[in-house]
């Protein structure tokens, strides 16, 4: 007689870093309390940290973004862009697996619905085969690591646990380049004109997490290699750059800022901008690039900026995620 094989019942939890339940002040204190508190994003000691983070920086920053966070929030919602469009993606994901038995969710780092909400959930329903996929392309450990010890910080409180899978990281896998690709071709087919320099912005890390053996820095550059070689362009029109500096510390460069005013120098009129470290539309995205650097862009001198949003929930996005699942999940499924 044929022994029959029950089919593993597969939790997916997609994880993005996190979004204030509101665009207030205390929400959003509450939300970078959570965040600036972790010893992976600052790795300062925390006797000398907190009083700083407590005392100065959650009283005078939640002032300056609440409003940016107004500009971009979600009213019909009331949600961030970041909720909303995960959302989403989750449940257009789901319908990719429907005579799969998957479960497809998706947590925040900080904020809710938390890592924990979501593994208790997976538990209960019987799911042990779980694939934890950080929305990170680009591996760090203030980000993607940061993931990890939540969960398996969660998971010393059972008794029972799940197989697990964690991704490190897809910073050139092709079918997050390919993906990247067509978002660009897609946007640069719509315009009458096409830009002058595509900048590839990266969100920022201090200097000295990479001279410590954070590998954010190559995961980054191996992304716009990639992806300069499937377009087949070069360095000087597809520059690299970070964004979202904090604090007085030297961060990696080059910076954002000082790329635009230098193109506008040397007669750029026409970029776009593509945020190729966010899977996911956020307030770093719609509003810094969006607003800030456009504005910068403009001012300087600059005549048109066109800005190309992430893979968010369109199909290629959807598509892109699809294949990453089905590639991390060979044997189980």
């Amino acid at each position: 007689m044929q022994t029959v094989v029950s089919p593993k019942k597969i939790g997916i939890l997609l994880v993005n870093l996190g979004t204030p339940e509101a665009a207030s002040y205390g929400a959003i204190r509450r939300y970078l309390s959570e965040f600036l508190s972790d010893r992976r994003v600052i790795e300062m000691n925390p006797l000398i940290w907190q009083p700083i983070l407590q005392g100065i920086i959650l009283t005078v920053r939640p002032f300056r973004i609440v409003k940016p966070y107004r500009m971009i929030w979600n009213n019909q919602e009331n949600k961030s862009p970041l909720s909303v469009i995960t959302e989403r993606q989750i449940q257009k994901l789901q319908s990719r697996f429907k005579n799969k038995p998957v479960l497809i969710d998706w947590a925040m780092s900080y904020g809710k619905p938390s890592i924990e909400q979501k593994i208790s959930h997976f538990l209960k329903k019987q799911f042990y085969h779980l694939f934890l996929l950080p929305l990170y392309p680009q591996y760090s450990a203030t980000t993607t690591a940061s993931v990890n010890d939540k969960l398996f910080k969660i998971l010393q409180k059972y008794r029972k646990q799940p197989a697990i899978r964690t991704m490190f990281s897809f910073a050139d896998y092709p079918v997050y380049i390919q993906a990247l690709y067509k978002q660009i071709e897609t946007t640069l087919n719509s315009l009458s004109e096409q830009p002058e320099r595509i900048i590839l912005s990266f969100h920022g890390l201090p200097q000295t997490y990479v001279d410590r053996g954070d590998p954010y820095e190559q995961e980054c550059q191996k992304t716009a290699t990639a992806l300069r070689k499937m377009m087949n362009k070069d360095e000087r029109y597809m520059p690299l750059v970070y964004q979202s500096r904090f604090g007085p510390g030297k961060w990696l460069e080059p910076n954002i800022t000082d790329v635009i005013k230098k193109l506008v120098t040397e007669g750029v009129r026409n970029i776009a901008v593509m945020a190729p470290g966010f899977i996911t539309d956020c307030l770093e995205t719609i509003e810094e690039i969006g607003h800030q650097y456009k504005a910068l862009f403009l001012k300087e001198g600059g005549k048109k900026f066109i800005y190309i949003p992430c893979l968010n929930d369109g199909e290629i996005g959807i598509d892109m995620l699809e294949g990453l699942i089905n590639e991390e999940l060979r044997g189980w499924i």
